[in-house]
């Protein structure tokens, strides 16, 4: 797959704060791309200028092989943007909307297969502040897709949705993808970039912290953990167990989180000691780990993968 996004040692500071530290990744034709991370690392600031909105100080940034900052007009009608809810006024109807975008890219009417795919042909005049939260998130990407971009960007799409309708979202964004459209979202739901993307850049203060597939992220720090109460087993001793990564202890639930790379190994050892010591453990499960893991292992001052 050929890369359709290019960014280079990218660079941008308010004042002295460095909103995004010397980024480099790529995007590939028709994946879904992840930025994640989380408020204030920097994912906002680099979609924007990705999409030309914003200058950078420094750095290379390529979108379909031209430069957002100088071939922004151009780029208009081949990248597509999800605006914020807000900029749509109460009052007017879903069709006026429709209408209104389609006449800026010269476009006679929004396309009836995408209307039936977000689910709006029945919503047509219905007023704006009418519609549900996840109705109004899908008219959003309805209006950022009108002109059938190469490219869609989409910041924090499910952002206020309940469940059903994240869902609902997700289902859409995968179709986009299907139909051979590459999508770059940022979001700081870590459910949601596991679920949704192929691929994810972990940024936190605005440096790349890792890039991959989501779940080979998560195994290459760890891919289980075994969970547990015990009123009496030293929390020291826990650190000490042979093949034991991390330990989270919840003092007040008596609950303990031991991350490890061999489950047997760490289980065996945990009971052994246990059994020897006479420690009490109730409530014993174990789980593959998720990129909120990955996230908490990256706050703690976890290495990059």
């Amino acid at each position: 797959m050929e890369d359709v996004i290019i960014v280079r040692s990218l660079m941008k500071s308010y004042g002295t704060k460095k909103a995004v530290n010397n980024l480099s990744f790529s995007v590939k034709k028709g994946e879904i791309f992840g930025i994640i991370g989380p408020n204030g690392a920097g994912k906002t600031t680099t979609i924007e200028i990705m999409e030309g909105l914003r200058k950078k100080d420094s750095g290379e940034v390529s979108i379909l092989g031209m430069n957002p900052e100088k071939d922004r007009k151009v780029l208009n009608h081949r990248i597509g943007v999800q605006f914020q809810a807000t900029s749509i006024q109460k009052k007017m109807k879903v069709k006026e909307a429709l209408k209104l975008f389609a006449a800026i890219y010269n476009k006679n009417n929004a396309n009836d297969e995408m209307l039936k795919l977000l689910g709006l042909e029945e919503k047509m005049d219905t007023y704006f502040d009418d519609l549900s939260g996840g109705q109004k998130q899908r008219l959003t990407l309805a209006l950022a897709t009108l002109h059938e971009p190469e490219i869609i960007f989409l910041d924090e799409p499910s952002m206020g949705l309940d469940p059903h309708a994240r869902r609902e979202m997700w289902n859409i964004i995968c179709s986009l993808r299907d139909r051979g459209t590459t999508i770059v979202v940022t979001t700081h739901y870590m459910e949601e970039a596991e679920k949704l993307c192929d691929r994810v850049a972990m940024i936190y203060n605005g440096e790349l912290r890792a890039l991959d597939d989501p779940s080979r992220l998560v195994e290459d720090i760890s891919s289980h953990f075994i969970s547990f109460r015990s009123p009496d087993f030293p929390v020291a001793q826990v650190h000490q167990m042979n093949g034991v990564i991390r330990v989270e202890h919840d003092e007040e639930l008596d609950a303990f989180k031991l991350y490890t790379e061999d489950l047997q190994s760490c289980s065996y050892n945990l009971f052994k000691m246990a059994h020897e010591e006479n420690y009490h453990i109730s409530d014993y499960k174990f789980e593959r780990g998720t990129l909120d893991d990955l996230f908490v292992h990256y706050l703690q001052g976890g290495e990059s993968a």
